[in-house]
C-alpha cells in the first residue's frame, strides 16, 4: 500500500499537487532565483539614473530578505558585500573584507574562547549548583538561583552560551525531580492531547526553568558589550558610522548604561511574571499551587542530590582555579582599560589606541600558554619519575575549533561591510528622509515609535540581523530628528534582545525549544509578558538614567551638527572604520 502522500508508480499527479510540491520542498531554490530578478529593475534604475543609493539598495533588500528567509545558509549571505560592492565601485576589496575581522569581531570570539574555557573545565556547573545550594531548593528559590546564575555568566560570555552551560543542569535536575516523584515534570497524555510515540512534553512548572534560564541569559547579556552580538553590532556601526564623536562606548559606561534599570530591573520583573504564569502565585489552590507545596516539602531532597553531584566534581583543581584568574583578569583589564574617571592602563602603557580586542586577546593567549597543572616543576628537580605523556593547556584547540561557532565572524562582518556601503551610498539618508515625517511627533514617542518598530522586527528574525539593518538607518534618522545618535541607537539595540516571542527571536529562545522539547505555543505565552517588561524598562531607561549615565544624549552634539553640515554640503568623512 502507497504512503499518503507518495503516489503509485503510475498514478498521474494533478498539476495543482505538483505545483504544491515544488513550492514546500523547492522554496529555497526558488527564492534565491526570483528574488534578485525580482529586484532587477531596482539596480537597473539605479544605472540608468546613476543613482549611488538605489544600487546599493538591491544589495540590501537582497541580504534582507535572505537573512529573514535563510534561503541560503545565514553565514554565507553576510558574504555577498564582498561579491558585489567592488563592482559597485563602493568600497574595494581590502575595505570590505577589513570588516570581517575587525577590532570589535576580534572582541567577540575573544569572549567566546574564554566562555568555552569555562565549560571546558566544567567550571559553570560548580558556580551554578553551589549557587543553587545557597539560594535554597524549593521550586521558587531553584529557578531563582538557576536565573542568578545565567544571568551573571551572561554578563561576561555570550548569552547563547550561557544558555547552552545551564540547560544541561536544568535537565539533570529535573530528571532527578521526575525520578524521585518530587512533582509531575512532564505533562500527562490527557492534559497535551499527544499523539502516541511523542515524547512526552514539560509540565508548566518545569517549563518555568528553561525560560528562566533563557531570559535571564538574554537579559543578562544585555548588561555588558560581550554579553551579545547585537551590543557588538551596535558598537561597530556607531564608531563606523561617527569616528568623530566625542562619546566613546567604553565597557564600564555601557555596563553603567544597562545594568541598573534594563537588567536588575527586568530580572525582577521577569522573575515575578514567571512565578505567577508557571508557579501559581497567588493561586496556592490550583493544581499547579499543589505540585509546588508538594516539591517544598520535598525540597531536602532535590538538595541531597544536588549536593551529590556538587561532591562528584571534587575540590577545585588547578585547571579551574587558572581559569578563574584569567576570567577575573579579563574583567578587571576591560574595566581599567580606559575607565573615564581615571587615567587607564592603556594610555599609560601605549600612545597607541589599545582596544579592547587587545584585553581580550591576552587572555585569550593564555588560556593555551598555561598548563592545567605545574608537576613539571617535580620533574625538573628528579622528585618524580618523568611525564609519559605532554601536560594539556587550559583550553584545547581540538576543542576550541569543535565547538566555536566561526559562522558569526561572517554574520558580525557582513553588517559591518552593509553598514558601511551604505553610508558611503547614502541609503541611509534616503530612508531616513523617508521616515523623516516622523520629527513632527514628540522626542519620547518618536524613541518609543522606533523602539516598537524594533521590537516588532526583532520577533521575527534573528536580532543581530535586524541590527545590522536598523541600526545604520537609525544612525542617519539622528540627524533629521537633530536628536542624539546613542539615543535612537542604544535603546534600540537593547530591544533587539528581550523578545521572548519565538524561537528564532534570540538564540536562547532556539536552545531551549530544542533541548526542552517546548512548542512555540508555550513560549509565546510565557514570552509575551516578558517582553512587555522588556520595552517598559527599556524606555524608562532611555528617558531616565540613561540621560544621567549619557549626559549628551539630552541634545543635539556640535560634532554631529559638523557632521551633518559637511555631508549637506557633500563632503564625505574619510571612511576609516575605528574598532575598538
Amino acid at each position: 500500500m502507497a504512503e499518503p502522500n507518495k503516489p503509485e508508480p503510475d498514478e498521474k499527479i494533478p498539476v495543482k499537487r505538483c505545483m504544491k510540491n515544488c513550492c514546500l520542498y523547492h522554496w529555497r531554490g526558488k527564492v534565491t532565483v526570483l528574488v534578485p530578478l525580482i529586484l532587477l529593475p531596482l539596480l537597473v534604475h539605479g544605472c540608468l539614473t546613476q543613482s549611488p543609493e538605489i544600487i546599493c539598495l538591491y544589495l540590501l533588500v537582497n541580504m534582507a530578505i535572505f537573512w529573514i528567509t535563510e534561503a541560503i545558509p545565514l553565514y554565507l549571505t553576510s558574504l555577498m558585500p564582498i561579491m558585489y560592492l567592488p563592482f559597485a565601485n563602493y568600497l574595494s576589496s581590502d575595505d570590505v573584507t577589513k570588516h570581517y575581522f575587525s577590532g570589535t569581531v576580534v572582541m567577540f570570539y575573544g569572549g567566546l574562547v574564554v566562555a568555552l574555557a569555562i565549560e571546558y573545565c566544567n567550571l559553570h556547573q560548580r558556580i551554578a549548583l553551589r549557587t543553587i545550594i545557597i539560594v535554597g531548593c524549593s521550586p521558587r528559590r531553584l529557578l531563582a538561583g538557576m536565573m542568578m546564575v545565567s544571568s551573571f555568566m551572561s554578563l561576561w560570555i555570550s548569552n547563547s552560551a550561557g544558555t547552552a552551560m545551564m540547560c544541561p543542569i536544568v535537565k539533570a535536575v529535573l530528571n532527578e525531580m521526575d525520578s524521585e516523584k518530587i512533582f509531575d515534570v512532564y505533562m500527562t497524555q490527557e492534559e497535551e492531547h499527544m499523539e502516541e510515540g511523542e515524547p512526552p512534553h514539560l509540565s508548566k512548572v518545569a517549563m518555568s526553568f528553561y525560560f528562566g534560564v533563557a531570559y535571564s541569559a538574554t537579559v543578562g547579556g544585555c548588561g555588558t558589550l560581550i554579553g551579545t552580538g547585537t551590543n557588538l553590532v551596535f558598537k561597530g556601526i556607531y564608531e563606523t558610522t561617527f569616528p568623530s564623536s566625542k562619546e566613546e562606548v567604553s565597557f564600564p559606561l555601557f555596563m553603567a548604561y544597562s545594568i541598573p534599570l534594563v537588567v536588575i530591573a527586568l530580572m525582577i520583573t521577569m522573575y515575578l511574571s514567571l512565578l505567577l504564569t508557571h508557579m501559581a502565585l497567588f493561586r496556592s489552590g490550583s493544581k499547579s499551587g499543589q505540585a509546588l507545596k508538594q516539591a517544598t516539602r520535598n525540597k531536602d531532597q532535590v538538595e541531597t542530590v544536588l549536593r551529590g553531584r556538587l561532591e562528584a566534581l571534587g575540590p577545585m583543581s588547578c585547571h579551574e582555579i587558572q581559569v578563574v584568574i584569567i576570567f577575573t583578569l579579563m574583567i578587571v583589564l576591560l574595566f581599567t582599560r580606559k575607565p573615564g574617571v581615571f587615567t587607564g592602563w592603556s594610555s599609560l602603557l601605549s600612545a597607541m589606541p589599545v582596544g579592547t580586542s587587545s584585553t581580550v586577546c591576552i587572555c585569550v593567549i593564555l588560556l593555551f600558554a598555561l598548563p592545567t597543572q605545574y608537576t613539571f616543576f617535580k620533574y625538573c628537580c628528579g622528585k618524580a619519575p618523568f611525564p609519559g605523556q605532554t601536560i594539556d593547556s587550559l583550553l584545547s584547540w581540538e576543542f576550541l575549533h569543535r565547538t566555536l561557532p566561526w559562522g558569526l565572524c561572517f554574520l558580525l562582518g557582513g553588517g559591518f561591510a552593509l553598514a558601511e556601503a551604505c553610508k558611503v551610498s547614502g541609503v541611509t539618508k534616503y530612508i531616513a528622509k523617508a521616515m523623516s515625517g516622523i520629527q513632527v511627533l514628540p522626542s519620547r514617542l518618536v524613541l518609543l515609535l522606533i523602539l516598537m518598530f524594533t521590537l516588532f522586527c526583532s520577533a521575527f528574525t534573528s536580532n543581530v540581523v535586524v541590527a545590522n539593518i536598523v541600526l545604520p538607518i537609525y544612525c542617519e534618522l539622528a540627524f533629521h530628528l537633530e536628536e542624539h545618535p546613542l539615543l535612537v541607537t542604544l535603546p534600540p539595540t537593547l530591544i533587539t534582545s528581550l523578545v521572548f516571542l519565538l524561537p528564532v527571536s534570540t538564540p536562547p529562545n532556539a536552545i531551549i525549544c530544542g533541548y526542552g522539547n517546548i512548542k512555540t505555543k508555550y513560549l509565546i505565552k510565557a514570552g509575551l509578558l516578558p517582553t512587555f517588561w522588556g520595552l517598559f524598562w527599556v524606555y524608562l531607561n532611555s528617558v531616565t538614567w540613561g540621560m544621567v549615565v549619557f549626559p549628551e544624549m539630552s541634545s543635539f552634539p556640535d560634532w554631529a551638527k559638523e557632521y551633518k553640515n559637511k555631508t549637506k554640503a557633500g563632503i564625505l568623512l574619510d571612511n576609516i572604520p575605528v574598532f575598538n
